[in-house]
């Protein structure tokens, strides 16, 4: 299914918006963006926008059995994956949100976790990662906290922005969650 392509005006009217929680109960991952992008809010999925990296670096880390489009995101439930954000509402950048919105957001991602607990929550991007959690000095990978028995993981955000990390990067990063993540 092709995307619709959001208009300015579309996009503009989209600051705000929601898109709704990819979840269910006893998920391996529950991947957590920062917040949703305009692009996101206007066509309701996740990682929507041209040029996120999440879907293909789903499929290189080896979580999808392909790569699949933003429009198919309902089928990652049936894999034990699931998607959320730290920050419900979308904006233009996360450079929008201050210290209040990560600490608000915080609080209501560990309810969801409560609710449908899964094995980890994977933090799409280390600086929301520190806000949110009140830990500065915080790396990539596996954290020593977890929520309640959720454990916590922090991997590069995959938004096309983020330079730092090219597709490879991020395959073998994800990978490394993908693995801890195996059912034994």
């Amino acid at each position: 299914m092709k995307l619709h392509r959001p208009t300015k005006d579309e996009l503009f009217a989209a600051a705000g918006r929601t898109v709704p929680d990819l979840l269910a109960p006893g998920l391996r991952v529950l991947f957590c963006g920062i917040n949703p992008s305009l692009y996101s809010a206007v066509v309701g999925m996740h990682f929507a926008r041209p040029g996120n990296r999440f879907w293909p670096s789903l499929h290189a880390s080896g979580f999808t059995p392909r790569r699949l489009l933003p429009s198919e995101q309902g089928e990652l439930l049936a894999l034990g994956l699931g998607i959320t954000n730290v920050v419900d509402r979308a904006t233009a950048s996360a450079d929008q949100l201050d210290a209040a919105d990560y600490a608000q957001g915080a609080k209501s991602l560990a309810r969801k976790v409560e609710r449908c607990r899964p094995a980890f929550l994977a933090v799409l991007g280390l600086g929301a990662y520190r806000t949110a959690f009140a830990r500065p000095k915080a790396r990539f990978g596996p954290q020593e906290e977890t929520l309640g028995d959720t454990r916590l993981w922090v991997l590069p955000n995959p938004s096309g922005l983020n330079a730092s990390y090219q597709l490879p990067d991020l395959a073998r990063l994800y990978g490394e969650l993908r693995r801890a993540a195996e059912p034994r």
